[in-house]
């Protein structure tokens, strides 16, 4: 079995499916104080506080007051990282969903599976990517 690549660093992307994606654009950014990353699309726009990244994609079906969690990311520091991600992953015979793929705005990531059936996103992402966090003194 191939080794463990280098630390996940953090979970800072969540992507979410709403039926109404022009208002929760507007409530993130003029309520919160997001800013608009990347619209990927009309049904998808990727929002930012700088550290972090939401994703906000058209769903189209009615909501329940339930939330709907598309998927959850884990970041990656780099191109490289993910790749070996994925190749330790496929190695470990974890479900993938898909290969590495390009996003359009210099991201990639791919897809898989955890034991409940969650889909988890290992991300490489230049505007997050590399960070790094201190405790607070």
């Amino acid at each position: 079995m191939l080794e463990r690549p280098s630390r996940l660093n953090g979970l800072r992307h969540l992507a979410l499916l709403v039926p109404n994606l022009e208002a929760c654009e507007r409530f993130y950014v003029d309520v919160l104080g997001m800013q608009v990353l990347h619209r990927a699309n009309e049904d998808l726009v990727y929002l930012t506080c700088g550290n972090d990244n939401l994703s906000l994609g058209r769903a189209y079906a009615e909501s329940h007051g339930v939330p709907l969690v598309d998927h959850y990311g884990f970041i990656v520091d780099s191109v490289e990282e993910l790749d070996a991600w994925y190749h330790y992953l496929k190695a470990c015979g974890v479900t993938l969903l898909d290969s590495p793929f390009e996003h359009g705005d210099g991201a990639r990531s791919f897809h898989l599976l955890d034991p409940a059936g969650n889909k988890v996103q290992p991300l490489y992402h230049p505007a997050i990517s590399g960070q790094r966090f201190s405790p607070a003194a």
